[in-house]
């Protein structure tokens, strides 16, 4: 199975802030099967002690280790929004990435995020898409099933 689906995946999405951009984030994790909704705590708590911000308007929320047990199995989900959302230091972010990994599987899609976002063009395609398949595209290429 894909880490990263349609159905994980919300493009066109508007968040009042990045505690809701973060719940929207679990919240396509948990209504696809891949965590409980205890996770979203822990995605939470993550960024309490550390930003997930990477820079050029993208974050990668996650949960903490205490969080493992809600991972009922590996998967990604995108929040494409509409406006950037404030992060930390000044930075905005318009592709939120949730992430839930019980082993490795994910490191393929950051491997190819870390690329993504240092290529504008790409970045702005992913930023304006209202085609899924382009996001997987891009994150998914990497994937194992």
């Amino acid at each position: 199975m894909a880490i990263l689906s349609n159905d994980r995946i919300s493009l066109g999405a508007q968040a009042a802030d990045k505690v809701e951009a973060i719940r929207k984030a679990g919240q396509l994790l948990v209504n696809s099967g891949c965590v409980l909704p205890a996770y979203i705590d822990g995605m939470l708590a993550r960024e309490q002690s550390m930003s997930t911000s990477l820079g050029n308007g993208v974050a990668i929320p996650h949960g903490i280790y205490e969080n493992r047990e809600h991972i009922l199995k590996t998967g990604i989900s995108v929040l494409q929004l509409t406006e950037p959302v404030a992060w930390e230091d000044g930075d905005e972010v318009r592709l939120v990435i949730g992430i839930a990994a019980q082993a490795d599987e994910h490191v393929g899609v950051l491997s190819n995020l870390a690329e993504v976002i240092e290529n504008d063009d790409t970045l702005t395609e992913l930023f304006q898409t209202r085609n899924a398949e382009v996001i997987i595209k891009y994150l998914g290429a990497a994937q194992s099933s």
